[in-house]
């Protein structure tokens, strides 16, 4: 058991889960330097307390504002991508934990994860040299007994004429709401059961940040792409057409702003293996089943719904959304066997955290 004070500095994405007899929250202030605890010589001086408050601050600045000027300045992927990530770190140093605070450390991890998601497509030619096509279609076409599964559902349930259904707009619908969901979930865990949210968010972040790692070292074309440039079969004569159907939706039903929205979402095509989507939204499924069997039922409905929109739809092979699966897998299998080196890092920005707000 920890008593109340010790661990409330602790980060979101890397604390040990709560012991029940634990207050998630306390107001209570740091533990005291002069204490036996700590002893007289453990006190930090003013000036180390504003020099890590300083540096604190400068990497929460840094993550917001590198890779924002990335591009204009030529700053390298290596470098925005240290700094991004130092963000939420330089948060958990900066502030005790609170509410707002793992909401604000897990929204700067989720800004890290976008910036490291739209990197490798910053240079499209280059990124274009490495690009993977061949190999999900094969497997699509092994699953799908001789035919990619998203042809066999678009041949089945879409019109001929590409005009728009009711079960395109259900589907798109699903697919939109991606962006707004596992992070939905994220809050009501924080507010309902925030005593797992340490646990959650830890395993969110995993899921996103390994599929982010996966984008950039083998960048995969997604079907609609490959289906565009003739790849879904040796003779492109005879390719089998499979649409990209929010297309179709989103100009029916955004008209001309369209064009604007879809290319504020559209950072990077060619992270496509895993699917990100599901393996997010399963995830989601997963942590809500463990706050009750209503909210497990919402996510599992969902998750299901947008697996199957994703293929349907022609954003991703069934192969990347197996692949999302096996990712969150891992995620929630390994998590055990890094928890040691998680609670020492706990550990070491707890006492950081302590030196930043020693003086406050």
């Amino acid at each position: 058991m920890v008593r109340v004070g010790e661990d409330q500095g602790a980060p979101i994405l890397i604390t040990h889960p709560f012991s029940p007899d634990l207050r998630t929250y306390t107001h209570a202030g740091l533990p005291h330097f002069g204490s036996t605890r700590f002893g007289r010589a453990s006190r930090p001086s003013p000036v180390a307390s504003v020099a890590v408050r300083g540096l604190a601050l400068a990497a929460i600045a840094g993550a917001i504002a590198v890779p924002l000027l990335r591009k204009k300045h030529r700053i390298g992927p290596v470098v925005t991508t240290a700094v991004a990530f130092s963000g939420p770190l330089g948060l958990a140093i900066l502030k005790p934990r609170t509410k707002a605070r793992d909401a604000a450390l897990y929204g700067l991890q989720m800004w890290a994860f976008n910036v490291v998601h739209e990197l490798p497509y910053d240079d499209p030619e280059k990124l274009r040299e490495r690009l993977l096509i061949k190999y999900p279609i094969t497997i699509d076409k092994w699953l799908g007994a001789g035919e990619l599964p998203g042809v066999r559902l678009q041949r089945l349930l879409a019109r001929e004429n590409g005009e728009v259904t009711v079960l395109d707009r259900v589907l798109v619908a699903a697919h939109w709401a991606w962006f707004i969901w596992p992070h939905a979930v994220m809050v009501y865990i924080l507010t309902r059961r925030n005593k797992t949210f340490a646990r959650a968010a830890r395993q969110m972040a995993a899921t996103y940040d390994i599929g982010a790692l996966i984008y950039c070292l083998a960048p995969t074309a997604p079907p609609w792409w490959a289906s565009e440039n003739g790849y879904l079969s040796e003779d492109e004569e005879l390719s089998p057409e499979l649409r990209r159907v929010m297309l179709h939706v989103g100009e029916h039903f955004w008209g001309p702003a369209w064009p604007h929205l879809f290319q504020s979402f559209n950072g990077n095509p060619w992270a496509a293996m895993p699917s990100l989507h599901f393996a997010a939204a399963l995830m989601a499924a997963l942590l809500l089943s463990e706050t009750g069997n209503v909210a497990g039922a919402v996510g599992w409905s969902y998750a299901l719904t947008l697996g199957f929109a994703l293929v349907y739809l022609g954003e991703h092979y069934l192969t990347d959304v197996l692949a999302g699966a096996l990712l969150v897998a891992a995620v929630r299998k390994g998590e055990p066997l890094v928890e040691p080196l998680a609670l020492r890092m706990s550990a070491g920005i707890q006492n950081w955290e302590r030196i930043a707000n020693a003086a406050t």
